[in-house]
């Protein structure tokens, strides 16, 4: 039987970017986004409801997600659904979250939240806690987290590959 997965959300952050690097200089940033949902209820009352979600964006979208967006920005995610599950003093838990493949930064017009000035960078790695693991190490070459990599210089986007001739594509 075929499947489909494929998430897409429009929501908030609910707190400021950190990104960390694997070994490889593989930048990684684990956020969270608050989906409002309006609803009526039975008696006709409107009902505002938040879904917290948790989503970790990777490699030159995490940067750009850390130097421009904070904690209240509009965020627009595409991704899929991944089940995260580990034990923790031998209980079985498990955490659902988005793995991000494309982002889109959204304008607020100077609302709370917008876009940060002053071009600042992500932090560095905050571990503990309640919540399991960041990400599975194996499922991404079992790399683990270092120091930000050396600055490589230029520091500029990285290029997309050129369009394809209109014969040349296989549709």
């Amino acid at each position: 039987m075929a499947s489909f997965n494929r998430v897409i959300l429009l929501g908030n952050l609910t707190r400021d970017i950190e990104i960390k690097y694997l070994q490889s200089g593989m930048a990684v940033a684990e956020i969270g986004i608050a989906v409002n949902d309006r609803r009526k209820d039975q008696g006709g009352q409107w009902i505002e409801e938040t879904t917290f979600v948790d989503v970790t964006l990777w490699g030159r979208t995490a940067e750009v997600a850390g130097e421009y967006l904070g904690k209240g920005s509009p965020i627009l995610v595409e991704g899929r659904l991944k089940l995260d599950q580990w034990e923790k003093d031998g209980q079985k838990r498990s955490k659902m979250r988005v793995i991000c493949e494309k982002m889109q930064m959204i304008p607020n017009g100077g609302a709370k939240g917008g876009p940060r000035g002053g071009g600042g960078g992500g932090g560095g790695y905050r571990g503990g806690g309640d919540e399991g693991p960041s990400f599975d190490e194996s499922e991404y070459g079992g790399e683990s987290m270092s120091a930000p990599p050396p600055s490589r210089g230029g520091g500029g986007r990285q290029s997309s590959p050129p369009p394809q001739p209109a014969d040349d594509i296989p549709f």
